[in-house]
């Protein structure tokens, strides 16, 4: 088979957060179980994308509203990725730094999703499945239906995956006089509570929805940003399928961005040393265990809930641990993280922005990573923590309810928490001071952690099955 997908974001070339994991990873493993997979990505100017050499391969027009644009087509002229990578350059709209955050962010995706559709029916491309990722492709499976001018694709089934579906893309109606001229009969297939929404349109148009974890779907029914009676009205066609890591990379037995290497049997000790580079790089104490934070600093992930949480732990529990946190988000919680640097005693430090080796030597160093999440679609963190043998302290909800077992359980290896709160979060470090203090314990779960498959070679063949599912129908 061969399967397109269509994303905002695909690492390494562009990654904001897990989405951009995902995407690369899908192409890469479907190519790797026998089936081609290609990516299509907006050509941005990252430094990734700077840095390499690519081909021009296509140029033609494409409407955008009553007006047209020129686009262009670029390929990845090595296959060092695995997957063929496509780039849609538009001038002005996607050669852009930053991936989001734009004022016109809605004609800019639409202006992507337009010339990509484009580009299939002009090269006379027919794959048998377009996966699409979250709102920022979203609109493809009602265009693919109601655009004459892309009713050559009209019969390829259309995948939705749903990374996260707080983020719709709604837009007031206005802005449909950009959208390729549609059959305005089916208006209904784009409006939700009177925006055009595509997500919601995304979800009614697909042949089948996918979520990133089961526990994920399911919170959707009654928790998902005012779209809970159109999940409950297709959920039929709705699955969750739990990501995977790209073991290749995420691998502490070959990672370059560590000290020392090391293994889950041969030379597991080792892991200290990556420990020991951080504590000397951010001025902390070696001998107390060392707590992490790697993600956004928004409320999603509750980093709001970390510079009280922290302090306060200092004062309830006492300064028996280090803690370190790496991210960037809200300017009130990187103002307030930073301000918490004042009252370190060798036991606490932050690292505002992003770095991709420094979260790899974390994920390494540390003794447990801390996940509050208020809403966590699957989590990527969790995985790459159990990986590096690194004890993960999460909210219950989503992913982490799926991928997590309490250690108060049979064969339980994490720290679950029952509610993003400042007591629950305390109590939860409190827990993992008490496992930390039983070293016989501790050091087995981690030794068990590190042996736990959350593999794309795993989750590849779910993905796999869901498409053949819908190729078996045409």
């Amino acid at each position: 088979m061969q399967i397109i997908h269509v994303a905002a974001e695909c690492y390494p070339a562009a990654k904001v957060g897990g989405l951009g994991d995902v995407v690369g990873a899908l192409g890469k493993y479907l190519n790797l179980a026998g089936h081609r997979g290609c990516v299509i990505l907006p050509k941005y100017q990252t430094q990734y994308i700077n840095r390499n050499s690519w081909k021009k391969i296509f140029t033609s027009t494409a409407a955008l509203g009553i007006g047209d644009f020129e686009y262009s087509i670029y390929a990845n002229e090595n296959q060092v990725l695995g997957y063929e990578l496509f780039l849609v350059d538009i001038k002005g709209l996607l050669d852009r730094e930053k991936v989001y955050g734009y004022e016109d962010d809605n004609t800019r995706f639409i202006a992507f999703q337009t010339a990509a559709l484009d580009w299939l029916v002009k090269s006379e491309q027919k794959p048998d499945i377009i996966n699409v990722h979250d709102h920022h492709a979203a609109l493809i499976p009602f265009m693919m239906q109601n655009v004459e001018a892309f009713s050559s694709l009209k019969n390829i089934p259309v995948v939705l995956t749903i990374h996260n579906g707080q983020y719709q893309g709604a837009m007031e109606w206005n802005n449909n006089v950009v959208l390729p001229q549609w059959d305005a009969w089916k208006w209904g297939l784009l409006d939700w509570n009177n925006y055009i929404n595509p997500l919601a349109s995304g979800i009614r148009c697909a042949a089948k929805v996918t979520t990133v974890s089961d526990g994920y779907l399911h919170e959707l029914r009654y928790q998902s940003n005012g779209l809970e009676k159109l999940f409950e009205m297709e959920w039929a066609k709705c699955s969750g399928i739990l990501n995977g890591i790209d073991t290749l990379v995420w691998n502490p037995e070959t990672d370059a961005a560590l000290t020392q290497k090391y293994g889950a049997r041969e030379n597991m000790h080792q892991k200290s040393k990556n420990k020991k580079t951080l504590c000397e790089q951010f001025n902390l104490n070696f001998d107390k265990p060392l707590f992490v934070f790697i993600g956004r600093l928004v409320g999603e992930k509750a980093a709001d809930l970390l510079p009280q949480s922290i302090l306060n732990s200092f004062h309830k529990i006492g300064r028996k641990m280090n803690f370190l946190v790496l991210g960037s988000g809200e300017t009130e919680v990187e103002n307030d993280l930073n301000y918490l640097k004042l009252f370190s005693e060798n036991d606490y430090n932050t690292y505002i922005g992003y770095n991709e080796d420094l979260s790899h030597l974390m994920y390494a160093g540390a003794d447990f990573i801390l996940m509050p999440s208020r809403v966590e679609p699957c989590g990527l963190n969790q995985l790459y923590a159990m990986r590096y043998g690194t004890v993960p302290v999460v909210n219950n909800t989503g992913g982490l309810h799926d991928t997590i077992i309490d250690i108060s359980e049979k064969n339980g290896y994490g720290i679950k928490m029952n509610q993003a709160s400042e007591n629950e979060l305390i109590f939860g470090i409190f827990r993992a001071l008490e496992l930390y203090a039983d070293p016989a314990k501790f050091e087995a779960i981690k030794i068990q952690l590190m042996q736990l498959d959350f593999s794309w070679d795993k989750s590849i063949n779910n993905y796999i099955r869901l498409y053949e599912s819908l190729t078996l129908k045409n």
